[in-house]
């Protein structure tokens, strides 16, 4: 008899490797009952695929929300400080969606992404500058976290001081988003979400702080002659601040870890033989910084031989999907070669396809090289020197600590 494949990404043994638990699903029960969470886990490509082309049937509601409960008092109370937190860019559908995403659209264009390439390069530069004396760094804490999100606080108009807090905050809404934690953990992560509300709607109100070319300002604008109020506004731009930094977060971790462990690919890659491109694309399919998101059915359907009926949760994997061996030769292989870019879900697909995916794309051909040009012998630490986050949407690293070559020291003249 063939074991029940048991779904448990936040397990130690899955946080190491959870591709062979993907593989058995998806060979074994592709729409898998996860019974304590009350969820569809969907691994196939087909499937996955599927569900995201057709938003009427599968509504992005709490579409990063394991649980769809209601929350305690003690942190409605807190909440009820700000303003709520919904619709969104990520969490909203139809109408409403579009008019959310119409509002950013024009700011992620091919040109406009291209011209940030040097800001992007400088930043990297600075960053490494701070700790390549050292020899060592927590690779997350010094340049993975602050890169992307000093890069989105310049395209909106933030002052780059104000970076610690934006992370503290967006991370902070990112706990409270998921669904998880005990009320008191809970209410303090509210705390800092109705902080961070007040923070932007300020920014808002004011748009002379945030500069005339910067992304606030367009917004405001954008909603005066659209119609968006401002706590649309403000919604969209706290969408921005998180997404437009944890995946690069967790990809640059994954991609160098990922690189190194592959030293053929990584040679090619510092050869010239692979590209910056084919770098990227590999790294974001083979350990997907977004493991998958959520949809609520809204009518009976049918999904892989199961009967799914309203209120039904389902997690769209794309991590699952992107090691899917009907789609992709050899999936569980890290190679550097020119897969299709077409079939990688690593930003979703259909309507809620990530408007940023083009800039996140540039950080990762910018960010990752660099650190290899940049630090001699660049090389894993010891065993216990990285830690890997503890989320079931997620998979990417809270530490990594790494280490390299420093030039001998030259002998003082006597």
């Amino acid at each position: 008899m063939t074991a029940t494949p048991a779904f448990d990404p936040t397990c130690d043994e899955q946080l190491a490797d959870p591709y062979p638990v993907y593989a058995q699903m998806r060979a074994q029960c592709p729409v898998f009952h996860d019974a304590g969470r009350d969820l569809w886990i969907l691994t196939r490509h087909e499937d996955v695929t599927r569900v995201v082309h057709d938003p009427e049937t599968f509504s992005s509601a709490s579409a990063v929300r394991i649980t769809a409960g209601p929350e305690s008092d003690e942190v409605k109370q807190v909440l009820a400080e700000g303003w709520a937190l919904t619709p969104n860019l990520t969490e909203s559908d139809g109408e409403e969606h579009t008019r959310l995403r119409v509002a950013v659209n024009r700011v992620f264009t091919p040109r406009r992404v291209a011209a940030l390439e040097p800001f992007v390069r400088d930043t990297a530069e600075k960053l490494i500058d701070r700790f390549a004396a050292d020899g060592r760094a927590d690779i997350i804490e010094g340049y993975a976290w602050p890169l992307p999100l000093i890069v989105m606080a310049r395209i909106l108009g933030m002052p780059p001081e104000d970076v610690p807090l934006l992370r503290q905050w967006s991370s902070h809404w990112l706990k409270l988003s998921v669904g998880t934690g005990e009320p008191a953990q809970r209410a303090a992560w509210a705390r800092d979400v109705v902080a961070m509300q007040h923070y932007v709607m300020g920014l808002l109100d004011d748009t002379g702080r945030a500069g005339e070319d910067s992304l606030v300002a367009s917004l405001a604008q954008y909603g005066a002659e659209h119609g968006l109020d401002d706590v649309e506004l403000m919604r969209i731009v706290m969408n921005l601040i998180i997404a437009g930094h944890v995946t690069v977060t967790r990809a640059i971790g994954n991609g160098l870890v990922t690189l190194l462990e592959h030293p053929d690919q990584l040679a090619a890659l510092r050869a010239g033989e692979a590209s910056a491109e084919a770098m990227t694309e590999e790294i974001l399919r083979f350990e997907s910084p977004v493991q998958g998101l959520f949809r609520t059915v809204t009518r009976e359907t049918e999904l892989g031989g199961r009967r799914l009926v309203p209120g039904d949760r389902v997690m769209v994997h794309w991590g699952s999907a992107n090691r899917d061996g009907c789609v992709f030769d050899n999936p569980d292989a890290f190679a550097l070669t020119d897969r299709p870019r077409r079939h990688q879900m690593a930003f979703g697909r259909g309507v809620h396809a990530c408007l940023g995916a083009s800039l996140a794309r540039l950080q990762l051909r910018v960010a990752i090289p660099l650190l290899f040009d940049r630090l001699p012998g660049l090389r894993l630490g010891p065993a216990g020197s990285r830690t890997r986050e503890r989320l079931v949407i997620a998979r990417g690293f809270e530490e990594l600590h790494l280490h390299w070559n420093l030039p001998p020291r030259r002998e003082a003249a006597s």
